[in-house]
């Protein structure tokens, strides 16, 4: 029996309500869930976007500055020692998938910086500044949000440092 398919309902996220308020143009982008998880490649053919466009929100925890979220390249691991030395922590572990929730306020696949339960630091590969627009979550699974790196950094208030390696 085949699984039956979702599609994200496009209404707006909190994420997308915070970049109204910020006066911030954003397209939103829908594709189809199901109950596993989608691959970068996955959504980006989904929402019709170049790969490299398509950034994921981790959430880490620093040993000194508590939890913090990293967005990276979908296609790249983040690499924990450049995010500690970037966020001035001596080291940083990635939150147990169990707390993310808790956390922020988010799901697995749905997780984005904008709008979380609580401001926790952001820090944005630096590759992202050479894109044209950036793809994140809209905080809920099937749901992306398309804008300016510039943007998005002005949303959140990231700090840019090289983050992530092939």
């Amino acid at each position: 029996m085949e699984k039956k398919r979702r599609v994200a309902r496009p209404d707006k996220t909190n994420a997308a309500r915070l970049l109204e308020r910020l006066g911030i143009q954003y397209e939103l982008a829908t594709y189809e869930i199901g109950d596993g998880h989608l691959s970068a490649e996955e959504v980006a053919r989904a929402v019709g976007q170049p790969l490299e466009q398509v950034f994921k929100t981790l959430v880490a925890r620093g040993d000194r500055n508590g939890p913090l979220f990293a967005v990276v390249p979908a296609t790249s691991e983040l690499d924990l020692k450049a995010l500690a030395r970037a966020s001035g922590d001596r080291s940083v572990a990635m939150v147990p998938l169990k707390e993310v929730t808790a956390l922020t306020g988010y799901v697995r696949g749905g997780t984005t910086a904008l709008a979380a339960k609580k401001a926790f630091a952001v820090y944005l590969d630096a590759s992202a500044q050479t894109l044209p627009r950036l793809i994140v979550s809209a905080g809920q699974r099937g749901l992306q949000l398309l804008l300016s790196p510039n943007d998005y950094i002005r949303a959140t208030s990231a700090t840019l440092a090289p983050l992530s390696h092939r």
